[in-house]
């Protein structure tokens, strides 16, 4: 194993933090990271997470294990080639078309669309994700939109959310400033 990145990011909308390690194993690029927030419901959360990914930034498989209040979690996120997007092993048609996992309580899956894209400055691309909620509990698609704008700025837009934002990343790929949500910590 070889570590490519770490990072510690402070949540900003509500109380929080988020440890994050991008690695390497053999063909394997690894994100793990464990987040620990206050809800928007104001339950406390734990969340633990490993995405797994070829050496094309493309999703392979996540796990996220933990706690959401009183609630348990604890779910896998599966990319088979005949069956597509398997949420604890039933498949999820309507997120067939999405090649990326968007855990949507971690900056830290922002870094797969961004890896695997390489957009060049001026560059735009539409990119819908496999988006899971921890508010609702189940993995749907989300539209989103990544248009370069320099080498460490990206204009980010999931409009199913009404959401748009600049974001700023590191050298290594990770965002280190997500207005309003997460700030990486010095």
């Amino acid at each position: 194993m070889r570590t490519l990145a770490t990072l510690l990011w402070r949540r900003l909308d509500q109380p929080g933090h988020d440890a994050c390690r991008v690695s390497l194993h053999d063909a394997e690029y690894r994100i793990e990271g464990c987040a620990v927030f206050r809800h928007t419901d104001g339950r406390a959360a734990q969340l633990s997470y490993r995405v797994l990914c070829d050496t094309r930034w493309q999703t392979r498989a996540a796990t996220v294990r933990g706690w959401l209040g009183d609630a348990s979690v604890h779910l896998s996120i599966l990319h088979d080639a005949r069956q597509g997007w398997l949420f604890d092993d039933v498949p999820v048609p309507s997120v067939a078309h999405c090649i990326d996992v968007d855990l949507g309580f971690t900056p830290a899956t922002n870094l797969l669309p961004l890896r695997r894209l390489n957009l060049a400055p001026g560059q735009e691309a539409e990119v819908p994700a496999a988006w899971f909620d921890p508010s609702t509990g189940i993995l749907q698609p989300l539209p989103q939109t990544y248009c370069r704008l320099d080498g460490s700025r990206y204009r980010y837009e999931a409009p199913t959310l009404g959401f748009e934002a600049e974001l700023r990343v590191g050298a290594e790929g990770l965002v280190h400033d997500y207005p309003g949500l997460w700030r990486a910590e010095a």
